[in-house]
């Protein structure tokens, strides 16, 4: 006797990507704890607005890395808004916090605009460990979505497996990559400007060896990058990125201060959100040394990095 068996159809459910807001409020999850969290213990509850709570706030901001500064200054722009409002419960701390910090971090709202030059090139600088030829690699596939051509020059001579780690990136993302053998950074970031010029390409993204801001003699090595830079092309570069590991929290600004005296930066990068507590250092840089953020990384997707938006990252924080 046969016996016939009707098997199973298996229903195969793909998962929905999440959305960018999704990935960047996941991303800031520890910050979120870090802050979020402890405002909501603190603010909740029914508590009255006073002096107490005004430095359980302060404590609070600064463990989250927010900086002396711009805590002052948040927690100047809160006092004005109670007595302007006349909000006297701590519950109404929350929405007024999530505003004020908003406003602190909008100047940094600045998008990178590409047009007006071509090549367009961007001189990238940062620490060893930062995400420096992870970032180029992301950037890479951001302007490729946007239906631009895009070129990557090795100039990180002094890591030995950077070169590699380019010409990978270069590879996933479909683009060349001019390097050499040798340390001479400046001569192969010369050499792509040149290529880039002879094939019509659109943007060139310049990787820099990674060094510490008391390198003093390595920093005399980026000048004379952007001395050459500047002899291939007469107007570049036209974007100097900094990009820094958020994780570094308040070392951050030294970083931006040196950089910048050294470079005369235009943009920085914040990598690694998702992996550190201090996201809130976002707010320092706002207060002390506001070079505009260009954009955030929240993650080790390729699509991981996107401009930086204010209203989107205070809302990642609070909601």
């Amino acid at each position: 006797m046969l016996s016939f068996f009707k098997s199973a159809k298996t229903e195969v459910v793909e998962e929905k990507p999440a959305s960018w807001s999704e990935r960047l409020r996941q991303g800031l999850a520890r910050t979120r704890d870090n802050l979020g969290q402890k405002l909501s213990g603190l603010l909740g509850g029914g508590a009255k607005i006073d002096e107490e709570l005004y430095e359980e706030l302060e404590t609070i901001l600064l463990t989250a890395d927010v900086g002396v500064g711009a805590t002052q200054a948040l927690l100047d722009d809160l006092r004005a808004r109670v007595k302007r409002e006349g909000l006297s419960e701590a519950g109404q701390l929350q929405a007024a916090l999530h505003d004020a910090l908003s406003a602190l971090i909008l100047p940094l709202e600045k998008p990178l605009d590409i047009s007006g030059h071509k090549p367009f090139v961007i001189m990238l600088a940062g620490v060893n460990g930062a995400g420096k030829t992870t970032t180029i690699g992301k950037l890479a596939k951001y302007f490729q979505a946007q239906g631009k051509s895009v070129l990557l020059a090795a100039g990180d001579t002094f890591r030995a497996a950077a070169r590699e780690q380019l010409q990978t990136w270069g590879e996933r993302n479909n683009v060349t990559v001019i390097s050499q053998e040798g340390n001479d950074a400046a001569a192969v970031i010369y050499d792509a400007i040149q290529a880039a010029h002879a094939r019509g390409i659109d943007i060139v993204l310049a990787d820099t060896a990674g060094r510490l801001p008391t390198q003093l003699h390595l920093m005399e090595e980026l000048k004379k990058i952007k001395r050459v830079i500047t002899k291939a092309e007469a107007s570049a570069p036209h974007e100097v990125l900094l990009v820094l590991d958020a994780n570094t929290g308040q070392n951050a600004l030294a970083q931006v201060k040196s950089f910048g005296d050294a470079l005369g930066l235009t943009g920085l990068v914040l990598t690694k959100l998702d992996g550190t507590a201090k996201g809130g250092v976002i707010a320092a840089i706002a207060k002390t040394c506001p070079v505009p953020v260009r954009f955030i990384g929240v993650g080790e997707r390729i699509d991981d990095l996107r401009p930086f938006v204010a209203g989107e990252f205070a809302d990642a924080l609070f909601k």
